[in-house]
């Protein structure tokens, strides 16, 4: 019987190079378009007009305050009766895309707030136009800050993108329901999903750590 089972597996292993493939595409995708757009908010929210800030914190605290799942639902099955089809990939590029928007936003706004009032000063005294101090002086402060937290958020989309499965996308966690139909043991299946997730999340959870410890050892040197 367990031998039959890992037939079952063996023969599955297609299936699966498939479903790490969408995993890993569908992440790639929303992280680099989420980034984008995080940042465009994160700046925005920081230096644009109070009405902007105003609409960007709402659409922030409201895409962050409800699931993620139910955001994936009105996006799927709602949009098509507004009458703007989307197939299952364009459907969950979009949610992930504006989720991690709305967290990377957060991160950057924290990371401009915390650059000292008086660098802030000093390159408006020197005439630097707005977009010159955010460019020249600001960011470049604001990253320290910033990458860790960011490169975190990067391995929690990963993992948020096995929620996509409900809308039917054939990535690693469909297939995972898939075998457990041919091999009836959920738990060595599943196993196997969690060990497929944690192969594609590790080397960023590293890269945290070492910027977290790259970071940490600049910030005392700063104070010594």
């Amino acid at each position: 019987m367990i031998w039959q089972q890992f037939e079952s597996l063996i023969g599955s292993y297609p299936l699966a190079l498939r479903g790490l493939g969408m995993t890993v595409a569908l992440s790639l995708i929303s992280l680099f378009l989420g980034t984008i757009a995080g940042f465009a908010l994160g700046i925005a929210r920081s230096e644009g007009h109070r009405l902007v800030r105003l609409l960007i914190g709402a659409w922030v605290d409201l895409v962050r305050g409800t699931p993620f799942l139910v955001q994936i639902f009105l996006i799927f099955f709602i949009l098509p009766e507004l009458g703007i089809e989307l197939d299952a990939f364009t459907a969950g590029i979009i949610a992930l895309t504006n989720l991690a928007a709305c967290f990377i936003c957060e991160i950057v706004v924290a990371g401009i707030g915390s650059v000292p009032r008086g660098q802030v000063e000093a390159a408006l005294a020197s005439g630097l136009s707005r977009w010159q101090r955010l460019r020249l002086v600001v960011l470049p402060q604001a990253m320290r800050v910033i990458l860790p937290p960011l490169v975190g958020q990067y391995v929690l989309l990963i993992k948020d993108s096995s929620i996509v499965s409900v809308i039917g996308l054939t990535d690693l966690t469909r297939v995972g329901w898939l075998v457990v139909q041919r091999v009836p043991n959920g738990l060595l299946v599943f196993a196997l999903v969690g060990i497929g997730y944690f192969v594609v999340c590790y080397p960023l959870i590293m890269l945290a750590r070492r910027l977290e410890k790259r970071m940490s050892a600049a910030h005392a040197e700063v104070r010594l």
